[in-house]
């Protein structure tokens, strides 16, 4: 076995290991917050692929409400084995490498929910997601919201929030992104923004859309992209 195969399968176990030992049940609301908005963008009868699909629950929404040709990609072996037994299209894999063979615009939607920051390389995954997608939405904790603001600022602690509720010493998350950021690197690698929507925490619980000043009052957010247009 070649060096670089043997740091390659030793990349793999870590990711694996380290998914399998998340408690995602501490995301289970965040990761459901806009649901609802990402129902509103799929079309009847669509091609949907969920990358980090988790145990389903989006993809049988958008089944029972939409009739999709659904698929997901799940690195976790216990929620791919869930969503199996759910009816649904899920295969077990890492959603880095899982692109490369499929082919130019099989999908109509791809969705990334709540997985750009887990993963080592965003605009890559975005740039492939792309590829084989016609559209993608991408939700991600917006790292700029007052909550982490006020954590940092007054009590000199990494922030733990609805969004990002992990401590530092177990949390999945390798990247940090804010509204702002991620719209710059939209315009950076010629994105077209279709859509955006916003959430913050409702009073007595739940999320509620935030209209103005996403970048300082939202917990999560959302974009639906495209590639520009060629001329």
């Amino acid at each position: 076995m070649s060096l670089v195969h043997s740091l390659r399968h030793l990349d793999e176990t870590d990711r694996t290991f380290q998914s399998e030992s998340v408690d995602w049940a501490l995301t289970k609301l965040r990761d459901r917050a806009l649901d609802d908005q990402i129902s509103s963008i799929v079309t009847t009868g669509a091609k949907v692929l969920d990358l980090g699909c988790g145990r389903g629950d989006l993809l049988a929404r958008l089944k029972s409400e939409h009739r999709i040709h659904e698929s997901g990609i799940e690195i976790e072996g216990e929620a791919v084995s869930e969503a199996i037994a759910r009816g649904l299209s899920v295969t077990h894999g890492d959603i880095e490498d899982s692109l490369t063979s499929m082919g130019d615009k099989s999908w109509d939607l791809i969705i990334l929910n709540q997985v750009i920051t887990v993963i080592r390389d965003p605009a890559a995954i975005l740039r492939e997601s792309l590829r084989v997608g016609r559209q993608i939405v991408v939700t991600f904790p917006n790292f700029a919201g007052w909550r982490t603001r006020y954590q940092l600022a007054l009590r000199g602690r990494l922030p733990v929030t609805p969004s990002l509720p992990y401590q530092w010493y177990d949390t999945p998350n390798i990247r940090l992104v804010t509204v702002k950021d991620f719209r710059n690197l939209c315009c950076q690698m010629e994105l077209k923004i279709l859509k955006e929507a916003f959430v913050g925490r409702a009073t007595g619980g739940g999320f509620r859309p935030i209209n103005a000043w996403p970048n300082l009052r939202a917990l999560s957010a959302l974009f639906l992209l495209t590639g520009q247009e060629k001329r």
